[in-house]
């Protein structure tokens, strides 16, 4: 889990004109649960439906996101197997271990501006706090970080199309095994997505800091497990349209529904 949970932040690929299809290359570093380590990711977006690729060591993490169906797919290329997930009923289980009235959430410009891979970004800063409750005890979820917009970029209409669709049912961007132990963690970078899709354009980089915060047992733990840090710079994107048969499962795949 913890595994997965690293890599998924790692593979923080903010895609962020007309509406077409996107794809983004970007690299990650990070450190976290006591480990850490790099990634090369890949995201592509057509309307409601997003494909993640993120190679970490000499592993890669395939998932597809379909909003407009309410499905998360998770391959297994060795077995050929896709883990199914209905989002509808996990989002509300989700959304029962979050505190709705205690969430805040700040993304400021801070007046620093700088080039990266070719675009003008400008500088945001970000908090995202989210209360949850894991195992009836209750934990605070502290998102804190800084990024950088190139507004108007190539993908800025399709990101904030879909971000805003799956923002509206009440998705999570993690492994939903992972989500169930850390939903708070979970919330709170689906949250950072949401207020990315509202600025207008694409986040070219973003270093990212999550901790937990609180008291009783369960805040103990986490604080001595620490936080994740992660940095991801978007190195290219492209707005070649993309086919239908990149947003699912091979035909050979076996299917396994998951809850």
């Amino acid at each position: 889990m913890t595994r997965t949970l690293l890599a998924v932040a790692l593979a923080f690929v903010v895609s962020m004109p007309a509406y077409a299809d996107v794809t983004i290359k970007a690299t990650g570093t990070g450190k976290g649960l006591g480990m850490s380590g790099t990634t090369t990711s890949t995201t592509y977006i057509k309307g409601l439906k997003m494909r993640t690729e993120t190679v970490m060591g000499s592993k890669t993490h395939t998932t597809i996101f379909d909003v407009e169906n309410q499905k998360m797919y998770l391959f297994d290329s060795k077995k050929k197997e896709a883990d199914v997930w209905d989002m509808a009923a996990f989002s509300q289980e989700i959304s029962s271990a979050i505190s709705a009235e205690g969430m805040q959430t700040s993304i400021k410009p801070n007046g620093q501006t700088k080039s990266i891979a070719g675009q003008n970004t400008d500088g945001y800063d970000m908090e995202i706090v989210v209360p949850a409750t894991v195992g009836g005890m209750s934990v605070t979820i502290m998102l804190a970080g800084t990024t950088w917009i190139a507004k108007g970029a190539p993908g800025t209409a399709d990101y904030a199309a879909f971000y805003n669709g799956a923002a509206e049912k009440g998705w999570i961007f993690t492994d939903p095994r992972a989500a169930q132990g850390s939903p708070g963690q979970a919330k709170a970078m689906a949250e950072m997505y949401r207020e990315f899709a509202k600025l207008g354009g694409v986040p070219y980089e973003s270093q990212i800091d999550i901790k937990p915060q609180g008291e009783g047992m369960l805040a103990g733990i986490m604080a001595r497990m620490g936080g994740v840090s992660t940095t991801t710079t978007t190195e290219s994107v492209d707005t070649a349209a993309l086919v239908d048969e990149l947003f699912q499962p091979p035909a050979d795949y076996e299917l396994k529904q998951r809850q």
